[in-house]
């Protein structure tokens, strides 16, 4: 089986984060280990996803990205939380908690 599309990705009934960054970007690399904390703490109930907006430009059009990092968590292919700038990793998680539908855990 191929690798899915971001479209297939996005539209995942768990939610998935996705972080529009740039290589130059200095807050962005304070992400990078954010994230990780984040992944290694939520384990499978969500996806990260990282975008590089320089080397896709019409997706980060497409989303309106203006500044980087922009975080957007998606759920069912619908955008439910998006901002701008670094995040602490316990409020990403408790944004995506908020997110994960218990049922699917079951």
């Amino acid at each position: 089986m191929g690798a899915k599309t971001f479209t297939e990705i996005i539209s995942d009934k768990k939610p998935v984060l996705v972080d529009f960054s740039a290589e130059w970007c200095g807050p962005c690399k304070m992400m990078a280990p954010i994230l990780k904390q984040l992944k290694d703490s939520i384990g499978d109930t969500a996806t990260i996803l990282k975008i590089d907006v320089d080397k896709n430009p019409a997706m980060a059009s497409g989303y309106n990205i203006s500044g980087v990092p922009t975080l957007i968590l998606f759920k069912s292919g619908q955008i439910v939380w998006r901002q701008s700038g670094v995040v602490a990793a316990n409020y990403l998680r408790n944004v995506i908690e908020k997110h994960i539908d218990a049922r699917e855990n079951v």
